[in-house]
């Protein structure tokens, strides 16, 4: 590379990285509602109240700040940045812009038809799906009535409990099967305009507190329109 090309590099990524800082304070400014003239930690500090995506990136965000007051306050010339980003870094910043810009909806990632049994159907009908669908988590309605979320985990335990008797049916339903989920509050419904962030936030919370929450159920005017479980997220981090 030769001198020319390497002040164009130098202006290309240090122009970026300052763009994308300054559309992130505006975003911010947007999150907490104000116009006035804060510092770019304060506004860290009130937006991640409000925001997923601003407490995800809390630290970088930081870190990024830093490296912002090194290229403005000792930038010597139009042409010349002391202290000048890293590509990866430039990416990672313009990340945290889109992400905060258009952030990613559970509607938007996850919005499909979701199978579902009605508390009529019996066991055998629910393990047919689990073995069919590999599903591990399904929604109940008893017509149009949601009734709880019956889980591979919820059946085991309801299986366990059940070993030593004799009264066991494939043919029983799948409401009295319910009845026996180790934990009833293992679900949330959310509308679909939540951020993946949010989402996240929410399992984390959950298992925090010593509970599981098994999947958020995405609905919106006309109903239930998508599922996520833990395992969706995995596979988004993968």
């Amino acid at each position: 590379m030769d001198n020319q090309q390497q002040v164009e590099q130098t202006i290309r990524n240090s122009d970026r990285f300052l763009t994308a800082f300054h559309r992130i304070e505006q975003s911010m400014k947007e999150i907490i509602g104000t116009n006035d003239h804060l510092s770019f930690y304060k506004l860290v500090e009130l937006s991640k109240r409000k925001n997923a995506i601003v407490r995800r990136y809390e630290e970088d965000l930081k870190e990024y700040a830093t490296l912002r007051n090194a290229i403005v306050h000792h930038q010597t010339s139009t042409e010349y940045a002391i202290a000048e980003p890293h590509d990866e870094i430039v990416q990672a910043l313009e990340t945290i812009d889109e992400a905060l810009a258009k952030p990613v909806t559970v509607g938007e990632m996850f919005e499909r038809k979701v199978s579902t049994l009605q508390a009529k159907d019996t066991l055998r009908e629910a393990l047919i799906m689990i073995r069919d669908k590999q599903f591990t988590q399904i929604p109940v309605y008893d017509d149009h009535v949601f009734v709880g979320l019956l889980t591979a985990v919820g059946i085991t335990f309801w299986l366990a409990n059940h070993v030593e008797n004799e009264d066991i049916s494939w043919e029983m339903t799948v409401e009295s099967t319910l009845q026996h989920e180790k934990k009833k509050e293992n679900h949330l419904f959310v509308p679909r305009e939540m951020s993946i962030f949010e989402a996240e936030e929410l399992f984390k919370d959950a298992m925090a507190k010593g509970k599981r929450l098994e999947a958020l159920l995405i609905t919106d005017k006309d109903g239930l329109v998508g599922i996520v479980t833990p395992l969706d997220l995995m596979k988004i981090e993968a």
